[in-house]
């Protein structure tokens, strides 16, 4: 066998070609194994691979090899997800058509991912800009219309006068379009929704069946649908005819409300702003804010009094009614009754504009209302004959008796509200509706789809939004055939991502979904950030239910296992400008140590520690010039290596480099030998027994951390600790038989064990070492042979104070006090102990003692 020198570029390049001749990854079904679907959230082609995408996909294509060599049928697809607001902004930028943007980079991604050796059936790609996808999500969606589970109707959005285009909250800048610079406008328009509301009981209960997904994912969809109990009553307004509708889950603190809030597009508003100049200028300063909750949870509080007084249902007690930027008129009736003493953001309103600040639950703990609200239930007191109930009994109660002259009900409401799926931009899939002055809204007819864009041919930075596409707007009608409009909005791009996975499964020309979907799906493994763990997943099971309510396919959930990886962080670097600001610079320009950085231009540069790798602070690690100079599977070692899937990794270019040395000491042990040929030896030395079972327990160890555990960081070091257990004699040429024999044996479970991981490297030394073809080498996992995980006697580490002081062979039947005395016979140990008294002896069984002197 050859000595030559580890060159990772050329074997890697073998190993690809190998594949590919093979077709080794192609995934059919097939009744003689188990299937086993691996799915990774598919990428945005941006053209480049970053280090977060490396990782993502080495994870999953760890599990799938696993699998695989367990024996699993397995489908490991990739795909693109390629419509959107990214695309069309590099592609102005970069002076091309978006469609010509999105495949140059599909191009260079794909060949990008096929040198990191990731085992994709490519067979089954997808791009979700072509007319082949597409066109069935058109279709589907006039199903859910006829269905009536999509509504159009005006909802208020952030309108660029300039663009002409909704924006979604985060791309509004100070009031501003983030790329026109022009002041937004709230606007309402129709838009197309889907009631996803009407699956909010079952998306909930489905959570408590995802036994394999992470809890802290399914809190955050459990949050994000919201299912309350509460309240539903009304205020009276003083010389008002009208009423404020409110709900709240906790009637117990009502004896507590001294104000009452209402959201700033709220009817009530709407008609005072018309009368009152310093109400409307509040309601125009503040409509353009930020509407999400999380942006609201952040942002000052601020309100103006509306003059008017809620008449307290109970009390009759006046209380003013003010205008606050932090209700939504989206959730509930836009108006909430404010109960300071026990709810921390009324309790800062109150603080802020002086508002009385009652308490009326009284805590186990006997806190007081003097540094924040109580939000805790308790007891009532200071709420006239209610006062002694809990908060429960109390709940109950006035319930009853507002329902008896309030017209107030127990109502079960959702946090969660249907799904707006129009946007108003050019590379989007077009929504298949029809606009007919006779006959309205009608559906594309079905043989007319796919509805495709038009193209883009002289000017490609016009008309990013289909509404300037004049020509391509004219069509007839399909029920009257009189002149008609095209619908010109777009799907929101998560329409695309929420299915995909079904139609990895199954990829017929003449339907949406085929026979095979249900052989494949559930996705049995799926991967991804922890970004994507509301609204991608939540939707992404929202489809699934439609898909299988419309029988398509039979499967409630889509996926099964979910692992949602740490992002990639590495250190940055800035200089300071003449204003102190930080201006970023890539590491590679930096010199010097930690305690004086500097440019070569000498300024100098500060540290800001490690955060996600990124373009804007340029502390990215380009995984081509790692391949390049490591080779892919020092890479993806060094990504499973370095930390566990879940958490958060740190790069190091000192780490890679031992990554990569590591992989040189299995090429040396490996690459000048050829394996044992002969039959087992009938007798085994001490040292040679000891070197099986280590072999057997690290084979069962790495087994069950890559099958139920993923955990690839502790299976490397189980192999790394193997391979440092070879006593050196084994390796000579001199070495016996049966040191051979053990050394083979740890050589082909090392080579098993690390080829998910680093699979080059290890196919193409198997073919080396075993003189085979290598055809099988990835579709079987080595057996744990149990008899060796029993052995007659074990070795025993020895340690004083924490510390190793020897080592002794002990027979398995030992008891503790015969162990004890064999190890206090041990000639160091001896020495050590022989003047200190023993305060405490620890006992591993079978593994280590430790005397604590």
């Amino acid at each position: 066998m050859s000595s030559q020198e580890y060159n990772p570029t050329k074997i890697e390049d073998l190993i690809q070609k190998f594949w590919k001749a093979n077709d080794s990854f192609k995934a059919e079904p097939s009744e003689l194994k188990e299937k086993f679907y691996c799915l990774s959230m598919f990428p945005y082609p941006s053209g480049k691979l970053h280090m977060g995408h490396v990782r993502n996909y080495t994870i999953g294509d760890v599990i799938s090899r696993f699998k695989r060599m367990q024996g699993f049928n397995v489908l490991q697809p990739m795909g693109w997800d390629a419509f959107g607001l990214p695309a069309e902004n590099a592609a102005i930028e970069n002076n091309v058509s978006p469609k010509e943007w999105t495949n140059q980079n599909i191009k260079s991604m794909k060949i990008q991912l096929d040198a990191l050796g990731l085992s994709y059936d490519w067979s089954r790609e997808i791009n979700t800009s072509s007319p082949d996808y597409f066109k069935w999500e058109q279709w589907f969606f006039i199903q859910l219309l006829k269905g009536g589970l999509v509504e159009r109707k005006k909802s208020e959005v952030n309108w660029d006068p300039v663009d002409k285009t909704v924006l979604a909250n985060e791309q509004v800048i100070d009031g501003k379009g983030w790329r026109s610079g022009a002041e937004i406008e709230r606007k309402k328009i129709n838009q197309y929704f889907l009631k996803i509301t009407s699956y909010a009981e079952e998306l909930l209960a489905g959570l408590e069946k995802l036994d394999s997904w992470p809890n802290q994912v399914k809190l955050m969809q459990k949050n994000w649908i919201g299912k309350s109990k509460g309240l539903s009553f009304h205020f009276d307004i003083k010389n008002n005819k009208g009423v404020l509708q409110v709900f709240t889950t906790r009637p117990d603190t009502i004896f507590g409300t001294t104000y009452c809030a209402i959201a700033l597009d709220h009817p009530l508003s709407n008609s005072l702003k018309t009368k009152n100049a310093s109400i409307n200028r509040f309601i125009n300063e503040n409509q353009t804010n930020k509407k999400t909750e999380a942006a609201i949870a952040k942002q000052e509080k601020i309100g103006i009094d509306t003059g008017l007084k809620a008449i307290h249902p109970i009390t009759k007690d006046e209380i003013p009614i003010w205008i606050a930027n932090f209700v939504l008129m989206e959730y509930g009736s836009g108006a909430v009754m404010c109960v300071p003493g026990h709810d921390q953001r009324d309790y800062e309103f109150a603080k802020k504009y002086k508002l009385p600040i009652l308490q009326v639950i009284e805590t186990l703990a006997g806190e007081n209302i003097d540094e924040h609200a109580l939000e805790a239930k308790g007891t009532l007191i200071n709420s006239g004959e209610y006062n002694g109930l809990d908060s429960e009994q109390a709940f109950s109660q006035i319930s009853k008796d507002l329902a008896a002259y309030n017209n107030a009900k127990i109502e079960i409401n959702f946090r969660l509200r249907d799904w707006g799926i129009s946007r108003q931009r050019y590379w989007g899939c077009p929504i298949p509706i029809i606009h007919c002055e006779e006959c309205g809204q009608v559906p594309v007819a079905e043989t007319d789809l796919p509805v495709e864009l038009p193209d883009i041919k002289e000017d490609i930075s016009k008309g990013m939004s289909l509404s300037s596409f004049d020509e391509w707007k004219k069509t007839k009608c399909p029920n009257c055939n009189k002149d008609a409009v095209r619908e010109t909005d777009t799907f929101d791009t998560f329409f695309e991502s929420s299915w995909y996975a079904a139609r990895f499964a199954s990829q017929p020309n003449d339907s949406m979904l085929g026979k095979d979907a249900d052989y494949w799906l559930p996705v049995d493994h799926y991967i991804g950030g922890i970004e994507h763990a509301i609204l991608h997943l939540l939707y992404a099971r929202f489809f699934n239910l439609l898909l299988r309510d419309q029988k398509l396919i039979n499967s409630s959930e889509p996926f099964k296992r979910l692992l949602t990886q740490g992002m990639v962080l590495s250190d940055a670097f800035f200089t300071k400008d003449l204003n102190g600001n930080p201006e970023w610079v890539n590491k590679d320009f930096v010199t010097g140590d930690d305690g004086q950085l500097k440019l070569n231009d000498g300024r100098e540069v500060f540290k800001d520690g490690m955060s996600k790798m990124s373009k804007s602070k340029l502390n990215g690690i380009d995984p081509n010039i790692m391949i390049e100079k490591y080779g892919a599977d020092t890479v993806r070692l060094y990504m499973m290596f370095t930390s566990p899937p879940e958490q958060s990794l740190e790069w190091s270019d000192t780490a890679i480099e031992g990554s990569y040395r590591f992989l040189k000491k299995i090429w040396n042990l490996i690459s000048s030998r050829k394996i044992y040929s002969k039959n087992a030896p009938e007798f085994f030395e001490p040292d040679e027994l000891m070197l099986r079972q280590k072999s057997h327990q690290t084979l069962k160890k790495v087994t069950n951390d890559f099958a139920k555990r993923n955990s690839f960081n502790t299976a490397i070091a189980s192999v790394m600790e193997l391979l440092n257990a070879v006593p050196e004699p084994f390796k000579e040429d001199e070495a016996n038989d049966a040191q051979q024999f053990c050394l083979d044996e740890v050589i082909r479970f090392t080579l098993k064990m690390l080829s998910p991981i680093t699979p080059h490297i290890c196919l193409y030394l198997w073919k080396e070492y075993s003189d085979s073809d290598g055809n099988d080498f990835e579709s079987n996992w080595p057996a744990v042979d149990e008899d060796f995980l029993k052995l007659d006697d074990f070795q025993l580490i020895i340690q004083v104070n924490g510390k190793v002081r020897g080592k002794e062979q002990v027979a398995i039947d030992w008891e503790q006090p015969e162990i004890e005395q064999l190890a206090k016979a041990n000639e160091n140990v001896k020495k050590i102990l022989a003047n200190a008294p023993i305060k405490k002896v620890i006992y591993v069984k079978e593994k280590l003692i430790n005397f604590v002197i």
